[in-house]
């Protein structure tokens, strides 16, 4: 897939974050790399099957007192040649996963830790 397909797919996978979550992201870059790489310690980031699909870097608004300012922004990336791996040959499978792997990450800034962002994950799969 082109880079600007994919470019396309992110951007929708953020359109469809809720309009009342997404008015409250603010300061965060997403940014699209070609292939993933481990994780740092301190890192959260999605793994599937041993790949990287996704990383959030940043301080989580949970964690935000009265002295976070003068920060670089938060950082969300999200690796394509990853989900194109795992998303299969259809474009609806790589739309799919770069949905789920993009709402992953935005869970993660808004301060929800592993466990939690996968019982989100499972509680949205049957409301579907």
């Amino acid at each position: 897939m082109d880079t600007q397909l994919f470019e396309e797919l992110v951007k929708e996978a953020v359109a469809s974050v809720p309009t009342a979550l997404r008015e409250k992201i603010e300061n965060v870059a997403f940014v699209i790399e070609e292939d993933s790489r481990p994780p740092g310690w301190r890192e959260r980031g999605i793994i599937v099957h041993q790949y990287l699909l996704g990383l959030y870097q940043g301080v989580p608004l949970t964690k935000r007192g009265i002295h976070y300012s003068l920060v670089p922004p938060d950082k969300i990336t999200i690796f394509q040649k990853p989900i194109e791996d795992i998303g299969g040959p259809s474009e609806q499978g790589i739309r799919d996963l770069v949905f789920e792997v993009v709402h992953h990450e935005i869970a993660h800034y808004f301060g929800f830790d592993e466990p939690a962002v996968r019982k989100l994950e499972s509680e949205r799969r049957l409301h579907r």
